[in-house]
């Protein structure tokens, strides 16, 4: 159990570390000014011949907008299973172990967002309401690729019908694969935003895993 938690954490390190090497390429490699307003963009030939080949589709911008929401009220429906069980057990030692780490997880995703919202690696390539909005990672990427797969991890824990927990399950792996792929076509993003998002999500997601794990096994 011991090297398959180092294992975990290794994995973890790994996508955070491809992570970190791809922002820093997005940085420095290609980059030119051919984003609106002359905002300058990493990748930049690729970028812009993937951005020519899609176009832009607001409706799949909006529609993928406001299933944004879905991961949102998901997470809100743990945190308030975790509020339940504290005001129910009357101590924050008493809720569940999974839940406690959800939460720093959740908090974790969040700064993450904050932070790239005030470190702008690159803007997006059309502008919304006619200001440049922060592209890199996308956020909406982010969003669902880290509370919909921990969201399986915690139905697949909870639900004892074998059955529902693969319809549950397929249901939320159809609904990311939708969300990632609605987000790349739509043109709001460059093609290295969807990749950054998935790479953080990856890492973020492997360390709930490891820690969750880890703790699972701790208490025997």
């Amino acid at each position: 159990m011991k090297k398959k938690n180092q294992r975990n954490f290794c994995i973890t390190g790994c996508f955070l570390l491809l992570f970190l090497l791809w922002t820093m390429a997005i940085k420095y490699v290609d980059v030119q000014p051919i984003g609106p307003k002359a905002s300058c963009v990493g990748f930049a030939g690729f970028n812009e011949f993937f951005h020519n080949l899609t176009g832009t589709h607001m409706m799949v911008y909006t529609i993928t907008d406001w299933l944004g929401l879905v991961p949102l009220f998901v997470a809100l429906g743990f945190a308030l299973m975790g509020l339940v069980q504290l005001i129910k057990r009357r101590s924050l030692l008493k809720v569940d172990k999974d839940i406690l780490v959800l939460g720093g997880f959740y908090v974790v995703v969040m700064a993450t967002y904050i932070l790239f919202e005030f470190w702008v690696i690159n803007y997006r390539p059309i502008l919304i309401d006619g200001y440049l909005e922060a592209s890199y990672p996308s956020s909406t990427t982010l969003l669902v690729m880290c509370v919909m797969p921990t969201a399986i991890m915690q139905f697949n824990s909870r639900i004892k019908n074998q059955k529902m927990k693969k319809e549950v399950e397929y249901v939320i792996l159809t609904f990311i694969l939708f969300m990632v792929i609605g987000r790349l076509i739509s043109g709001v993003h460059w093609f290295t935003d969807i990749i950054g998002g998935i790479l953080l999500s990856a890492g973020l997601v492997m360390m709930y895993y490891s820690i969750s794990k880890g703790i699972e096994n701790a208490n025997g």
